[in-house]
């Protein structure tokens, strides 16, 4: 039975035209295995800066051996990080995190990264998941259940597939291939930031993020912003002798929704079919501390997307410009301060003409039976910091991103056992196999 509906590579073969070194290391993917190792994946509860991430990061370091690859696994400084240049900032309390690297045999720079993180988001609402165990792994029917699912422990473990299956397979490559399992992606890129501070590199990469069957090529960049409004407390039961924050904040909330509106005016023809490339949303409001009091000030906090190539000083300065020149009688002689805790996301996108493109594009068709998309993402993600450090970047993997970050978010197990295979094609061609 096919992959998909028309043509591509049977569950557990290979498809004609492949050569024999290609045809054996599709063949030892093995597809059991790595349904049980997403389910063990998931059921780690990794939630960004818990101890949790870093049992994950080990494990991850422990199958790599196990693959036969050379693993450099490290504890990550912490402070000498947060102080070099360029640093992508952080939002979840943390004491240590680990970075991972596996690399197989072969001469010279890897010709290929995969890539993937290993952190996965807060689960929310438990009540939002129906009775299920966010952390349970449940399978129904062919779709797996749980926190991290599609983002991204499904490329996660389709990453860690291949590299089992290069050493099942007993092909040998030419030229190194590497993985890299990093910390702390959700909120900022501190893993990745210091797994190329560390001088893990290679010609390129992918980074298996959800894409839904499509090829990301570029991705929006996403800075963390906060909004402090000042008001004027007073009785409750005399609000006209105060100025309550949470409505005058209400002139900033529009101003910024205008803001949002000029910005996707004429977003860059890759984001054709997305009605909002660069969205600025509030995330977070918090005012008052006393029920008959008036609020005398109101901190909120959100994301602001940064154009395709915009540097992230002029989208700040887009969204400090607009807060500060509100003619507002109150906000005139009050400006809302505004700074920038947390994430910082540059835009990031594979530079014009690059091969990976296509080589990516060709193995999906040559597994699939069909070219795939190629888009762009709303989001910030690893990729502008791999590209930032001159490894072209995109990202390939299992999952619709739509389901990233909800509730019950799932993913289909077909795609997983797809993604392996073109990810596992794609490694034998760019690292070549030793004669």
């Amino acid at each position: 039975m096919a992959e998909s509906g028309s043509g591509g590579v049977p569950a557990g073969g290979a498809p004609d035209g492949v050569s024999d070194a290609e045809a054996r290391v599709l063949n030892a993917l093995d597809d059991a295995e790595t349904v049980a190792l997403l389910a063990e994946l998931v059921r780690v509860p990794s939630v960004t800066g818990t101890a949790a991430e870093s049992e994950l990061q080990h494990r991850c370091g422990r199958l790599l051996a196990e693959a036969g690859l050379d693993v450099d696994l490290w504890r990550l400084d912490l402070d000498a990080l947060a102080a070099a240049p360029g640093f992508p900032g952080t939002e979840a309390p943390r004491t240590e995190a680990y970075g991972v690297v596996g690399v197989t045999g072969g001469e010279g720079e890897p010709a290929l990264v995969l890539q993937g993180h290993v952190d996965v988001v807060p689960i929310g609402d438990p009540a939002r998941w129906e009775g299920a165990d966010p952390f349970g792994a449940g399978i129904v029917g062919d779709v797996l259940h749980g926190r991290g699912a599609c983002d991204m422990k499904a490329g996660l473990a389709a990453n860690l597939a291949v590299a089992a299956a290069l050493r099942r397979s007993g092909v040998r490559l030419a030229r190194p291939l590497a993985v890299h399992c990093v910390a702390g992606e959700e909120d900022g890129g501190l893993g990745a930031f210091a797994t190329l501070a560390r001088g893990h590199r290679g010609e390129a990469a992918v980074i298996t993020e959800p894409t839904g069957g499509a090829i990301i090529a570029a991705t929006a960049g996403a800075l963390t912003f906060r909004i402090e409004v000042e008001g004027r407390a007073a009785h409750g039961a005399t609000r006209y002798e105060g100025v309550n924050a949470l409505e005058v904040f209400w002139p900033v909330f529009e101003a910024i929704r205008r803001l949002e509106a000029d910005r996707n005016r004429d977003p860059d023809p890759i984001f054709a079919g997305n009605p909002l490339p660069y969205p600025i949303e509030i995330g977070t409001v918090r005012a008052g501390d006393w029920a008959s009091s008036v609020p005398d000030l109101l901190v909120a906090e959100g994301r602001l997307g940064v154009l395709l190539d915009e540097d992230p000083a002029e989208a700040r300065r887009a969204l400090e410009t607009v807060v500060a020149g509100l003619d507002h009688p109150w906000l005139r002689e009050h400006p809302p301060a505004v700074t920038w805790p947390g994430g910082q996301f540059a835009s990031g996108r594979l530079p014009a003409g690059h091969e990976l493109l296509g080589q990516v594009a060709s193995a999906v068709a040559d597994v699939t039976g069909s070219r795939p998309a190629e888009t762009a993402a709303p989001y910030g993600s690893d990729l502008r910091l791999y590209a930032a450090g001159g490894v072209p970047a995109l990202h390939y993997g299992p999952g619709d991103v739509r389901l990233a970050h909800a509730p019950r978010e799932r993913v289909e197990l077909r795609e997983v056992r797809r993604v392996s295979r073109v990810l596992a094609l794609l490694a034998v061609r760019r690292c070549g196999v030793r004669g």
